[in-house]
């Protein structure tokens, strides 16, 4: 008898301690100065884990006092930390350290994009809002007019001309712009001070919810700094007189509250005979203020401004003739004006430790006035063919999302819901005819458009044990409306369609350094207000279908790869028309490529990259010998070496490679590919940094941006279709002195 009751005795002590070992652990990962520490990983000895969500709290199950708890994050030290006490949300303080790949836990990982974005983002900074894109693995830019327009993006054999499938955002506030003048989704980047930014987020593919209208080959998030700390004086010199000055002051700086400015001022004539005249002015505020109820508000104010002249792109006939060198033109009154005034309010509001919900309003006001010459005299042999684009436009937009973090047991679910509200008003929608930028022969389009975005997602996301499933739902419904000014009727025309956008990813942790997945998901990019109310027969919303099969590894403590095979289908393709100098829809695409990156760090201080893209992109319903998509890049190489030694010496030296590609849809006329490379070096000492810039070291020949054009020259009987093109910059030297008190 006695036993038995010995037997039961340990049976529920046995239980109680089941109980006790099974108790959940909650805290706030925070920095020296008391910011939280989004996405950091968390995890035991026995492969318990979590992350921290975007306030820097996270809760761990099946945990008990004494456990150890091991915190990584890239930007900061590794830290071991022993659970004391349950009965409080304790904070828990990182130290920031240099970057290291050995940091880096593939067990588990959210996404090998954030792995990516923030290696690249420390090791390899970049000063100027061009290369800001080019951050992300793949992706190449060109300009090819004057340095004030958007650049021309290519990414996973696209040719997104300025933005038509490729959504790009900063701080929450869509750069893109629908039913532009010069052509959809024109995203201007231009209003973006390199220095400002603290993250770049981005993703390839279709597969997130949170993201809407132009996510077919992937987003771009850019979030900028919510304090710096200490100011900032730089002063920048080089070639073909070009200037840049910078300055960021920190106005405000306590345990609640900071806020900082900055100016910058960018010149240059660039390497052209007829000078481009460049300048561009950029002015960013924020102010942050964190509340005892942990809400915080976040106000940031910006206006940019630039104005420009450009070459233009020249025929290569006329160069091969003698007529014009490379950096000549054939119309040199080309170029424009742009400016941009953003207000963007972002409040975050911690609802328990597992939940937050996060509130934007944003406005912007955005005027745009370009003239460009794509034909020269083939429609006007007395005049030219010059046209003129503008545009003054309001942009209103909302977005409200609630995330939360659930853990039971083994499994953790991370919930994320949204709301988003977008209004454009764009007046004077305007394509014209003109005359050396000074007088309008014809009004070809005049308008105003006003498109209205109401979008709503939920993301559920599971983990448990070694998977993690993600899956998702996107609605958008929108409005089009357009009133004709030239028509003289003075009536608006209207319609409206909506989309349903499913998504859903897995990932398997394989081996502790080796992390497979497969995504597929459904997204779109809207077609333009004037186009759809012209020809009801358009695809209003395309939809575009993807999915990818990959692998995260690392294979060595320094070594991080990543590896993907994918693919996706359009409904409905975009052609530039460059007599129009707008794009416009076309048939149906499909394109499937290799994506392969490395990131490997031999030493502290030492640091290497590669990308590789592979795509094999056609067109549908077409002959296959007239299926080729133009200018679709379909092998792009971006390789690196950078290093920042402890004596203060800062260096790299860059590489980007684009092949040879079709600029027709047979492949008659082939846009030729270019290698180029570039070289930075710095040295700082106390708070002076002094450093070298220099593109295209090995002074190569090549083309920026290029396009199969048929025009005619005023001494020409007939018109020719060949290769138009902007020169790339020269062997090209900058200076560049900054100073930090």
């Amino acid at each position: 008898m006695e036993f038995r009751i010995s037997q039961l005795l340990i049976m529920l002590s046995l239980l109680v301690s089941s109980q006790v070992v099974g108790q959940a652990y909650t805290a706030q990962l925070v920095d020296t100065e008391d910011y939280p520490i989004a996405y950091a990983l968390i995890y035991t000895s026995s492969d318990k884990h979590t992350h921290s969500n975007e306030i820097g709290n996270f809760t761990i199950n099946d945990v008990q006092i004494g456990d150890t708890l091991f915190i990584s994050h890239l930007s900061y030290a590794s830290k071991a930390h022993i659970i004391t006490d349950f009965s409080i949300t304790e904070k828990i303080e990182l130290q920031a350290s240099d970057i290291s790949i050995g940091a880096i836990v593939i067990s588990n990982t959210r996404s090998a994009t954030d792995i990516l974005s923030e290696l690249d983002i420390q090791v390899r900074p970049v000063d100027s809002s061009q290369e800001l894109l080019t951050q992300v693995p793949g992706l190449i830019i060109g300009q090819h007019a004057g340095g004030g327009k958007a650049e021309q993006i290519f990414l996973r054999g696209f040719d997104i001309d300025h933005g038509t499938d490729i959504a790009i955002a900063v701080d929450g506030i869509p750069v893109n712009m629908v039913s532009h003048a010069h052509g959809q989704g024109y995203a201007d980047l231009h209003f973006l001070i390199p220095e400002t930014i603290e993250d770049i987020d981005f993703g390839l593919g279709t597969y997130y919810g949170n993201k809407g209208n132009f996510n077919t080959a992937g987003y771009v998030d850019f979030t900028t700094k919510k304090k710096v700390n200490e100011h900032l004086l730089k002063v920048e010199a080089g070639q073909f007189n070009s200037q840049r000055l910078l300055s960021i002051l920190n106005l405000l700086d306590n345990k609640s509250s900071n806020a900082y400015i900055a100016a910058e001022y960018l010149a240059s004539d660039g390497p052209f005979e007829s000078p481009q005249n460049f300048r561009r002015y950029n002015l960013f505020g924020k102010y942050n203020k964190d509340f005892s109820n942990r809400c915080s508000v976040e106000l940031s104010l910006s206006h940019f401004d630039s104005n420009w002249d450009a070459s233009g792109q020249i025929p290569q006939r006329a160069v091969d003739s003698g007529q014009i060198t490379r950096f000549g033109a054939i119309d040199d009154t080309e170029g424009g004006f742009t400016s941009r005034t953003n207000a963007n309010l972002i409040i975050s509001k911690p609802i328990n430790n597992n939940s937050f919900v996060k509130n934007k309003i944003f406005y912007s006001n955005y005027n745009f006035d370009l003239f460009s010459n794509f034909t020269f005299f083939l429609e006007d042999l007395d005049n030219g063919d010059q046209i003129r684009q503008r545009e003054n436009r309001n942009l209103f937009g909302f977005t409200s999302n609630y995330t939360r973090s659930d853990n039971f047991k083994n499994i953790t679910i991370n919930t994320n819901a949204g709301v988003n509200l977008r209004i454009d008003f764009s007046n004077d929608n305007q394509l014209a005819r003109t005359v050396n930028r000074t007088e309008i022969l014809q009004d070809i389009q005049n308008g105003a458009v006003t498109e209205q975005n109401l979008g709503g997602f939920i993301e559920s996301e599971l983990e448990f044990n070694k998977f993690t499933l993600s899956s998702a739902l996107r609605f958008d419904f929108f409005n089009y409306a357009y009133l004709n000014k030239l028509n003289g009727l003075g009536q608006e025309t209207q319609t409206s369609k909506s989309i349903f956008s499913p998504k859903l990813r897995l990932s398997y942790e394989a081996l502790p350094n080796l992390q497979i997945y497969a995504k597929a998901g459904k997204g779109f990019h809207t077609n333009d207000t004037r186009a759809l109310l012209n020809d009801p027969s358009l695809e209003t919303i395309p939809a575009a279908y993807g999915a990818d099969v990959g692998a995260v590894w690392k294979p060595h403590t320094n070594l991080f790869l990543t590896a993907a095979y994918w693919y996706l289908f359009l409904e409905q393709e975009f052609v530039y028309v460059g007599d129009a100098g707008i794009v416009e829809p076309s048939g149906k695409s499909l394109r499937r490529g290799y994506d392969f990156s490395l990131r490997y760090q031999p030493l502290v201080w030492l640091n290497f990259n590669t990308d590789l893209n592979y795509t094999i992109a056609r067109s549908l319903n077409t002959p296959s010998s007239e299926d080729f998509i133009p200018l679709a890049p379909d092998f792009t190489l971006k390789s690196g070496i950078s290093a920042k030694t402890p004596i203060g010496i800062r260096g790299s030296i860059d590489l980007r490679h684009l092949a040879d590609r079709p600029a027709t849809e047979d492949n008659s006329i082939v846009a030729p590919g270019y290698t180029v490379v570039d070289m930075n070096i710095s040295y700082s000492f106390s708070n002076l940094t002094f450093g070298i810039q220099i593109q295209n070291l090995f002074n190569t020949e090549w083309n920026e941006t290029q396009f199969a054009t048929e025009s005619r020259l005023i001494d020409e009987p007939t018109s020719i279709t060949e290769i138009h093109f902007t020169p790339g910059v020269p062997f090209y030297t900058r200076g560049t002195l900054s100073y930090t008190f």
